[in-house]
């Protein structure tokens, strides 16, 4: 497998650093448009899976990549990101379950070492959207930091009738934005924010 710098899934330009990655009303999908507005990503949960599954296709609805869960039951697991077209494991998005802090690492597929590290900002905020009434409409809040602890940028929920994050990539150069974006719907998804 190529660096992780160095993923390029065909057909898919996310060369820009601010994204937005917004759900549709009715289920688990969503699309993620560019700074001037342009989508450039779609993705969706499958209904019916005994493993979760969420194709993404660009922008002319050709698929691009999948991610699917590890396992039947993944409350705590990964979700293997791989290239529609070649087949190929790019990155796993492993989930550190926690009451306090929800933290996400994103690994390379095959030697599993880590390339980011998607962390909620606050044990009170993770405690009050998983135990108050109405918790889940307070927006979560993350950092993305690279394997070395390294600031990479953002994913900041909106407060909205549909859920929205902004996405800010201060310095990807050693993370995959495709990996941050889909983890962005990919999290929203699991954790049924």
């Amino acid at each position: 497998m190529a660096p992780s710098n160095d993923i390029d899934i065909s057909g898919l330009d996310l060369s820009g650093d601010r994204y937005v990655v917004e759900q549709s009303l009715i289920r688990n999908k969503y699309a993620a448009s560019d700074s001037d507005g342009n989508t450039v990503l779609r993705g969706k949960q499958k209904m019916f899976k005994l493993k979760e599954e969420f194709p993404f296709v660009d922008a002319d609805g050709e698929e691009v990549f999948t991610v699917k869960a590890g396992s039947v039951m993944d409350v705590a697991g990964n979700y293997v990101l791989s290239d529609a077209r070649t087949g190929e494991d790019l990155v796993i998005l492993d989930n550190d379950f926690s009451m306090f802090q929800d933290t996400w690492t994103i690994r390379d597929a095959d030697t599993e070492a880590a390339i980011a590290r998607i962390d909620s900002r606050g044990a009170l905020v993770t405690l009050a959207r998983n135990n108050l009434p109405f918790g889940e409409l307070i927006p979560h809040k993350y950092e993305i930091t690279d394997a070395d602890g390294a600031h990479v940028g953002n994913i900041n929920g909106k407060l909205s009738i549909r859920d929205r994050y902004e996405i800010t990539i201060d310095d990807a150069s050693s993370v995959p934005k495709e990996a941050v974006i889909a983890a962005a719907m990919v999290i929203d998804a699991i954790q049924n924010n």
